[in-house]
């Protein structure tokens, strides 16, 4: 069964902090608004799949670089004037009540409960913004109900290498939380051992690890976060394991592919995986599919391009030798006889007219796209760069972490920040 919850549950999206992990594609935009798999962002993940799952009021609390984050949102999720469905934007803001800032991720909530309590609901759905995955949250709601919890948290199965990064939960014969420890260290791992089943345990995954996803009872959070915890600023932290001592906390185990883009390297790894023959995040999946906003864009364009295990987003114009194991973005120019090979290019936010790139030539300018006989290897270009001729990215273990105004170098990727200008027979790396 698949509780109908349009009516009763609403969901509160977490845009998280400033993202300093994931600079410098934070630096001008929020982590839910940073582009993924060329043509969508990544709060299109939770979003679709609240969509996806009948849950059709949505918050999503921003407090850095929201702007484009903003506009993303109003240009998309337009709903029917005859529906009560919306996606709203609600940022920090400072009242007398709420003097500062979002403290944490339940300080956040907190700050946000008088729009929260303006709308009819029973359940509160609580997401991260930064994650990849694809959940059924009516399945995990009946779960709650059937289980008579009073707060439900989404867990995965992780092994011994994984599990210190989590909190960690173990749970009882019924299914229910009994203890739960915040990164706990690997030699205290044996005494937090879960039955994760059959499956799982024979991949090594003994540990059921938080996945940042709640639902409360309406009251409960309520008074959780305005009497009885209210100078509590984490969910993680502080909430869960308070309310251990007195309430049914429930486990809800999930086993599909989920991924937490937490730093650089996650991200680069998530999108270059979106390239496998059979990826495990599915883009193709009809029943779960991914929105975002729609573009009047033309298909892409491909000239004596040799193209292996990768994906090319709409509106591209392509005279590349080659492109490998590579994520190309909307709009995307690349020259004659580059290589393009286990990188990600986020693409543009607009095109150049044939005019405009004369007119830049002839100056002696470059621009938008990638220029004629490049070579770039593990790299993240982000949007509107102009990267010229002959020029030589090459990331890779070898390169330690570097920090410059054109751009970044993090676990040997080398990330060109937005609407750098990289000059031609330039090499790095």
């Amino acid at each position: 069964m698949k509780t109908n919850i349009s009516k009763n549950t609403l969901a509160v999206i977490l845009g998280g902090g400033a993202g300093t992990r994931l600079s410098p594609l934070t630096a001008n935009r929020s982590k839910p608004a940073v582009p993924i798999a060329g043509k969508y962002r990544l709060v299109d993940i939770p979003i679709s799949n609240c969509m996806n799952s009948d849950v059709t009021r949505m918050f999503v609390v921003t407090q850095f670089n929201s702007a484009s984050l903003n506009t993303h949102i109003k240009n998309t999720y337009q709903f029917s004037s005859f529906s009560k469905a919306f996606v709203d934007i609600l940022a920090a803001e400072q009242t007398p009540d709420n003097p500062t800032w979002f403290q944490g991720t339940a300080d956040a909530v907190r700050q946000c409960l008088h729009h929260l309590e303006e709308h009819n609901f029973e359940y509160a759905l609580i997401l991260s913004g930064d994650q990849l995955y694809q959940m059924d949250f009516r399945l995990m709601l009946d779960n709650h109900i059937a289980k008579k919890a009073d707060i439900s948290i989404a867990t995965i199965p992780v092994n011994d290498k994984d599990a210190p990064e989590f909190g960690i939960m173990k749970v009882n014969e019924k299914g229910l939380i009994s203890s739960f420890i915040e990164k706990p260290k690997a030699d205290l791992l044996k005494d937090w051992v879960s039955d994760t089943g059959e499956k799982m345990q024979k991949e090594g995954k003994n540990y059921l690890a938080s996945m940042g996803i709640y639902i409360f009872n309406k009251k409960l959070l309520f008074d959780l976060l305005k009497e009885e915890m209210k100078d509590a600023t984490d969910f993680g932290k502080e909430i869960i394991p308070h309310s251990l001592e007195k309430y049914t906390l429930t486990s809800y185990q999930y086993e599909g592919y989920w991924t937490d883009i937490g730093n650089i390297h996650s991200f680069y790894e998530a999108n270059l995986a979106l390239t496998e023959e059979v990826p495990q995040f599915n883009l193709f999946d009809t029943e779960n599919t991914i929105y975002t906003r729609p573009r009047m864009l033309p298909p892409s364009k491909i000239n004596g391009t040799t193209l292996h295990q990768s994906m090319i987003a709409d509106g591209c114009i392509l005279h590349a030798k080659s492109i490998t194991n590579s994520v190309v973005g909307i709009r995307t120019r690349i020259g004659a006889m580059s290589e393009i090979d286990s990188t990600y290019i986020m693409g543009a936010d607009e095109y150049e007219t044939l005019l405009q790139i004369k007119n830049l030539e002839e100056n002696g300018e470059i621009a938008i796209g990638i220029g004629k006989r490049c070579k770039i290897f593990q790299a993240i270009i982000d949007k509107n760069c102009r990267i010229g001729d002959d020029v030589v990215i090459k990331g890779g273990s070898h390169l330690a972490n570097q920090e410059t105004d054109l751009y970044t170098i993090k676990d040997g990727i080398v990330v060109v920040k937005k609407g750098a200008t990289i000059p031609n027979n330039t090499t790095i790396g």
